[in-house]
């Protein structure tokens, strides 16, 4: 990360990570809090690994990484994962080869520790506990929605019809009404899906079974402007390295 980056990232958390320093010694300041955080989530280190690294302890590393968590949740996540310019998005995907298209969404796999009640729920068809992560995102991989926390064992249609997202698209309000006609058939915007989730009239997804070349031409076309989701979860597994290792916190943190 770029220091004019973490320098901003730590005036954006500052209202919310500052303390004041007490009798007894120093607070930690709002830079090394940041620092120790991401530090922690961009490496599968271990808690006495970055407390070694930062010269605090171990118990502290754990607090703080929580602390700049929330901080980031509630002060940033309501800023970076929104929809945007929306034309820009459908602009995106028609040079991608897809008309009238606002996203992709697919779900991703969080390796997380064993729970202590129902495990066996969080166990994927990967065979390790993990917690699903739904994603979607616009023609630059950047995330317009996220859903968290169902077991791993858990269908992604079925993540799916139970998140906002889904009653928001049903109801036709989280796009802009912008229809355009396709042959004779009116169409609105649309997100596109792997063959794991239901077709619905604003959610496209490939055709299964014998195919004519025109299908065969649909499929590639909306897989190829799908991918753009599998590249985000690979972009964001690649920089926050924490995420590709076990993540050893209960289910809530």
């Amino acid at each position: 990360m770029r220091k004019g980056t973490f320098l901003e990232l730590c005036e954006l958390l500052s209202p919310a990570l500052k303390r004041n320093d007490t009798r007894m010694r120093a607070a930690l300041t709002v830079q090394k809090r940041v620092a120790i955080a991401l530090w922690k989530l961009a490496m599968p280190d271990s808690y006495r690994s970055v407390a070694n690294q930062f010269g605090v302890g171990k118990s502290t590393v754990a607090v703080v990484v929580m602390q700049v968590a929330k901080a980031i949740v509630d002060v940033l996540l309501p800023k970076t994962v929104t929809l945007g310019n929306v034309e820009a998005i459908i602009d995106g995907f028609a040079a991608m080869g897809f008309p009238n298209c606002g996203g992709a969404i697919d779900g991703t796999h969080i390796p997380i520790l064993a729970p202590g009640h129902q495990a066996s729920q969080y166990i994927n068809r990967k065979g390790y506990f993990s917690m699903v992560l739904q994603a979607l995102v616009d023609h630059r991989g950047r995330f317009t929605n996220i859903y968290v926390g169902w077991p791993g064992k858990v269908h992604d249609a079925r993540v799916f019809r139970n998140s906002g997202l889904f009653r928001w698209l049903q109801q036709g309000i989280y796009f802009p009404d912008h229809k355009i006609t396709v042959g004779d058939v009116e169409m609105p915007i649309v997100i596109l899906g792997d063959p794991a989730y239901p077709l619905m009239p604003w959610l496209m997804k490939p055709y299964t079974g014998a195919l004519d070349s025109e299908k065969e031409l649909f499929n590639y076309r909306l897989s190829k402007c799908r991918m753009v989701v599998e590249c985000a979860f690979g972009s964001l597994k690649g920089r926050w390295r924490s995420l590709l290792t076990r993540c050893d916190l209960s289910e809530t943190n």
